[in-house]
């Protein structure tokens, strides 16, 4: 399955651009001033989407696509 940036939520590509950088899901939750359990679904949900089956994955994704 092929997905494009359009195919991904702003908010979710910043999510991801986060993780990247190596901030906390506690630090990415109170800047976006959002749950923890928020930024936690929506990296669940995302990586679902991209068919990888972790969040380093999706990270490893979206870097190797030049989207984050």
């Amino acid at each position: 399955m092929v997905v494009t940036e359009s195919e991904i939520e702003p908010m979710d590509l910043e999510i991801l651009g986060d993780v990247a950088r190596g901030e906390t899901v506690e630090a990415i939750a109170r800047r976006l001033d959002v749950s923890e359990r928020t930024v936690r679904r929506r990296l669940r949900l995302v990586a679902d989407r991209l068919g990888v089956d972790t969040t380093i994955e999706a990270v490893v994704w979206a870097v190797r696509h030049g989207l984050v």
